[in-house]
């Protein structure tokens, strides 16, 4: 099961940096552009990928399992809404995620397939408890990543951005 987690990130990674490249073309005011998002804006719709990576990493280091790669995430600050605006600069944002992608590749290569069978407790947004499997969260964490960045590709396309090839199989080793 790590191999496939450890796949994921790779992919998760490689992705994130080409959409940031092909962002990075965009204007302050194009990025800020409301389009009918669920999260509005080409920007609105990359923080909150990257606020759910927060609260789910969060709650991973909260395991008894003491993630040490997810200790930088300690000190930070936990959204207080699915729609917060970390970041409003293009540049700093896309920084966040470069080293947000980093904590994910180091968790992925720290965490064991034992560790991945065992449940992990948290709370969600609203402080309802829940226990599910660590490995199904963290499949979780990569599917929402895929689920608005398809969003976010579908927005860069309306405006002839085109990302070409998107599909993990571009990641699979031969």
């Amino acid at each position: 099961m790590k191999s496939h987690f450890e796949l994921m990130a790779d992919y998760n990674r490689w992705m994130n940096e080409r959409m940031f490249e092909a962002i990075a073309q965009l204007s302050d005011i194009e990025l800020h552009q409301p389009r009918g998002a669920f999260f509005s804006s080409i920007i609105g719709s990359l923080n909150h990928i990257l606020v759910a990576d927060v609260i789910w990493l969060k709650r991973f280091s909260t395991s008894s399992h003491q993630f040490k790669t997810l200790h930088p995430l300690l000190d930070m600050t936990l959204p207080s809404k699915l729609d917060d605006l970390l970041y409003d600069e293009f540049a700093t944002l896309r920084a966040a995620r470069v080293a947000m992608d980093e904590i994910i590749i180091n968790f992925v290569e720290e965490v064991t397939d034992e560790v991945l069978a065992t449940e992990l407790h948290y709370q969600n947004t609203k402080g309802k408890t829940f226990a599910r499997k660590l490995s199904l969260l963290l499949l979780h964490l990569f599917n929402h990543q895929t689920h608005h960045r398809g969003q976010v590709t579908t927005l860069l396309n309306q405006i002839d951005i085109d990302m070409g090839e998107t599909d993990l199989l571009a990641r699979i080793p031969q």
